[in-house]
């Protein structure tokens, strides 16, 4: 079992999104992680979809989307080949004492501070999965309150594949 990036140029219309979501449930297709946002253009949103199958579920999944009305272009997205990131938020129980440790792995990995309260700290951190794992295992000595991870998303290297839209 392998995962798959499929980074998909979608028409910006109602519903878009509910209906990938939809093809991945009717199918049993299971979705790692689903990210979306509209593009430079505002006609248009792209949606990057992490999914994990063996060689033939994950073409199955491709040529599905591929066949959706609102669909203009699904690219997979290679490891070496593209650019990947993630981000999280981490809210940390944290004492007076702590607040100086916090900081200092937060700098290590250039994280953000970007609440402080009497007993609690948020953290943002954007980056590779690994790195973003890397900073969690430095945390498992505190106490994790809540956690947000975006998923990944991600574009293809170089100017070769870009599809404009004119």
């Amino acid at each position: 079992m392998r995962k798959q990036v499929y980074s998909l140029l979608v028409d910006n219309n109602p519903g878009v999104l509910s209906r990938i979501a939809g093809l991945f449930s009717r199918r049993g297709y299971s979705i790692d992680s689903i990210t979306a946002g509209t593009t430079a253009d505002p006609r248009f949103t792209r949606i990057t979809v992490v999914a994990s199958g063996d060689e033939l579920i994950l073409s199955q999944i491709e040529n599905q989307v591929r066949k959706l009305e609102d669909v203009i272009e699904i690219k997979l997205l290679k490891d070496g080949e593209s650019v990947f990131r993630e981000l999280i938020m981490i809210k940390v129980r944290v004492t007076a004492a702590q607040r100086g440790e916090i900081n200092s792995i937060a700098d290590i990995f250039r994280a953000k501070i970007v609440d402080v309260q009497e007993e609690s700290m948020i953290i943002e951190l954007t980056g590779t999965q690994s790195k973003l794992e890397g900073f969690m295992n430095l945390l498992k000595g505190y106490e994790i309150l809540e956690l947000a991870r975006t998923g990944i998303t991600g574009l293809s290297r170089g100017c070769e594949d870009v599809t404009y839209i004119g």
